[in-house]
């Protein structure tokens, strides 16, 4: 760690915001069922959990990166219409990275820290993600260029 870094690691402007871990990252596709079986089959990844979020606009499915899901996912996003944001990025991006997801214990809070800090949201309050977890995002020209998600899992 460098010296700057380790004087300053303590300091109320350094503290936390409540991030626990990431969560997962997101990758977009145009196919999900091909997309699915594409990571299985290469990576021997496994599929844990699909659905639809029509308020997202996404069709969606996790994968276990190894035995235990904990140990990380990825997920997978395909768009459920042409106007979803998830198509806006295949067609301005193509397929990839789309997000990096950090979880956090309380999505309100954490996001009421990062406004006091200058950061914007694209939600004004949390909405609802994968498996009902609560969700946000910050938006990517206040995580240098990056989508970042800031899920809350659901509770159980």
């Amino acid at each position: 760690m460098s010296d700057d870094v380790s004087k300053t690691a303590g300091t109320s402007a350094l503290a936390g915001v409540g991030l626990r871990g990431i969560d997962h990252v997101g990758m977009a596709v145009e196919d999900l069922d091909e997309a699915i079986a594409r990571y299985e089959s290469l990576f021997g990844m496994r599929c844990v959990h699909v659905e639809e979020n029509a308020e997202q606009g996404v069709r969606e499915a996790m994968m276990s990166i190894g035995p235990d899901p904990a140990q990380g996912r990825i997920q997978l996003l395909a768009p459920l219409t042409p106007g979803s944001p998830i198509a806006r990025f295949l067609s301005q991006s193509g397929p990839g990275v789309q997000q990096i997801a950090w979880t956090v214990d309380d999505v309100e809070k954490t996001c009421a820290e990062l406004r006091t800090r200058g950061v914007r949201l694209l939600y004004e309050q949390p909405k609802t993600g994968t498996a009902g977890s609560r969700i946000n995002f910050v938006h990517p020209r206040d995580a240098g260029g990056i989508l970042v998600e800031l899920v809350e899992p659901a509770a159980g």
